[in-house]
């Protein structure tokens, strides 16, 4: 694809999330050019300006097309009350808990808006995002959005309501994740590893792992099934996870996150 030409995309938010897609549009189809970051902290707009020497950082949006925010959930209605003016016709808003109406409502309306939930692997350029359209979206937004998006990972289109589950599964999941790294190297030292060696095994186990579920077209079911050996090892594990209860936990872990961003949304 070609670079995209003018008019500049705003990302407002100079945080982690918001460094993250500029990092992501660099390595894509933008050009340092097109992009202005907006950053209202002043010692973040130093080090974003290291970071980025060919970008322009500002405190205030300039006048562009198109704008990311990448602000606290806090900071959405005051910002939006500039966007009109500055020309914005699509906004793709990461910031979490905030609705498509409410961002609607703060620009009247004439804003295509896109709501999204990267993770935090999406500072690595390895996310995992939904997003949600407005029902004045275009296929042209959506592709926009996309465009941004798979800058920092992979994506998927849900409706907005189905947010709060994407929340408490892929947002809050690289905790879950974390957790069980820490469970996993606590169980090592406990049988008899030391803690550098556990945690070597088990860094490399979760990522060896992974990339194995990402590349194979088999089931996760289908690959647990082969590492499983009647009667072996790891059946005498699986039988202990089972009678824990393991798939049961981590659904009430899911559903709690899931229903503490519908109390937030509020």
């Amino acid at each position: 694809m070609n670079k995209l030409s003018r008019p500049v995309l705003g990302i407002i938010g100079g945080g982690n999330m918001g460094s993250a897609l500029v990092r992501g549009l660099l390595a894509g189809d933008f050009s340092a050019e097109q992009i202005l970051i907006v950053e209202k902290d002043n010692s973040r707009i130093a080090e974003l300006r290291r970071e980025f020497a060919n970008v322009e950082v500002a405190s205030k949006l300039a006048r562009c097309d198109s704008v990311v925010l990448a602000v606290k959930p806090t900071d959405v209605v005051e910002v939006c009350g500039n966007l009109v003016d500055a020309g914005v016709r699509q906004v793709l808003s990461i910031a979490a808990g905030v609705k498509i109406a409410t961002i609607e409502n703060a620009t009247s309306g004439k804003v295509a808006v896109i709501r999204a939930m990267p993770n935090t692997p999406a500072l690595i350029g390895q996310g995992a995002s939904a997003m949600a359209r407005s029902a004045s979206c275009s296929d042209e937004n959506i592709a926009w959005a996309k465009q941004i998006l798979l800058g920092v990972g992979t994506v998927v289109e849900v409706t907005e309501d189905l947010i709060d589950a994407v929340t408490g599964l892929s947002g809050s999941g690289p905790a879950y994740i974390f957790l069980l790294a820490e469970a996993l190297i606590a169980a090592g030292v406990q049988q008899g590893l030391s803690e550098q060696v556990s945690g070597e095994l088990v860094r490399q186990l979760l990522v060896g792992s992974s990339l194995l579920l990402a590349e194979s077209s088999e089931t996760p079911a289908q690959l647990r099934k082969k590492v499983t050996s009647p009667n072996g090892t790891t059946a005498a594990g699986i039988a202990e996870l089972v009678s824990k209860q393991f798939a049961e936990i981590i659904a009430s872990a899911v559903g709690a996150a899931t229903a503490r961003s519908k109390e937030l949304g509020k």
